[in-house]
């Protein structure tokens, strides 16, 4: 069973936290910061500071964390792609990505 506070950290923090960011752009160094603060926020559950040499594996586990702030966001983005793919072509989400689209084309065709 779950903490109480575990609870509050998956309702409250990881959804405003992961709020549109099915339209990020994920980089290496976006992706470090939130594990980051995930774990900052993970210890701060777990009342554990790094002088108590847990191992965030184990701080993880503890809180009975089943996916990573980087995964849950990988989802979410593979879940609104997948959303645009069966959108009507003429709503503004697809028009705006499919214009992205061809405009890297373009960038690429012209740099190439």
């Amino acid at each position: 069973m779950k903490q109480p506070k575990s609870k509050v950290y998956e309702t409250m923090v990881l959804s405003i936290l992961c709020y549109n960011s099915e339209t990020w752009t994920p980089t290496a160094e976006t992706n470090r910061q939130l594990r980051v603060f995930e774990i900052g926020c993970l210890r701060q559950i777990m009342d554990v500071t790094r002088r108590d040499h847990i191992k965030n594996v184990d701080i993880i586990v503890n809180c009975g964390i089943t996916e990573d702030i980087v995964g849950r966001i990988q989802a979410r983005r593979l879940r609104y792609f997948s959303h645009l793919v069966r959108m009507d072509q003429h709503r503004l989400p697809n028009i705006e990505w499919k214009g992205r689209e061809s405009q890297r084309k373009t960038q690429e065709a012209l740099a190439g």
